[in-house]
């Protein structure tokens, strides 16, 4: 991991990932992301996906992963209220509208931005889409739907898989905004998984995979 100084607002400790019958993701792997956005690389299916699912705290993994002061082995559940996470592969908010879906990704997020999330929906196109049923929407605008919730929010880890697959050029130029902004970067840790480079934002770190 190549990163700058930094204070750390995910500690990871000596981390193990193996699949069954597959060679290790991670084997006693340590590192400390901080503030502002770091670089998840690797090519397609070298585990990446599932690097973000371990340190969301949503896929068991040996080691230790301490996020904002609270271990994920003490209390598993005040560790993900610290997480922004969504699988872009999940079904689970077809049901429900873009607007409805929001509220679900927000519930406990005091810091969550109103004005910023206002400002991401107008940038992404989505005002036409917000009150449709997420089952609706194309594979994009699913996605767009949850960067703007990730990137108007106020917890301390963001995890985001591949941002900008099935996106527009101008919601592609949206992000990168929103990833550009000081005031969106200084406070949080961010971590995009992709399969191409990224020179469009500033980066405080880059992870790249297999892990030493």
């Amino acid at each position: 991991m190549n990163t700058e100084t930094h204070t750390a607002i995910l500690q990871i400790q000596d981390l193990n990932f193996t699949y069954p019958e597959q060679p290790p993701l991670a084997r006693g792997w340590s590192a400390s992301i901080g503030a502002g956005t770091t670089l998840l690389f690797g090519d397609t299916g070298s585990g990446k996906s599932t690097l973000l699912r371990v340190l969301a705290g949503t896929l068991p993994a040996g080691g230790r992963l301490t996020l904002a002061g609270v271990r994920l082995e003490d209390d598993a559940a005040a560790y993900r209220r610290h997480v922004f996470f969504v699988d872009p592969s999940t079904s689970v908010f077809d049901p429900v509208t873009a607007r409805a879906c929001t509220a679900t990704l927000r519930e406990g997020d005091t810091s969550f931005d109103e004005r910023v999330w206002q400002g991401l929906v107008e940038g992404f196109a989505l005002t036409p889409h917000i009150d449709k049923p997420m089952y609706m929407l194309s594979t994009g605008s699913k996605r767009k739907v949850w960067l703007a919730s990730a990137l108007a929010s106020g917890r301390a880890l963001i995890l985001l898989d591949e941002p900008t697959g099935a996106l527009d050029a101008g919601s592609i130029r949206c992000l990168w905004r929103a990833l550009g902004s000081p005031a969106r970067t200084a406070q949080w840790a961010i971590v995009i998984a992709s399969a191409e480079r990224i020179d469009q934002v500033p980066l405080s770190g880059t992870i790249e995979l297999p892990l030493a």
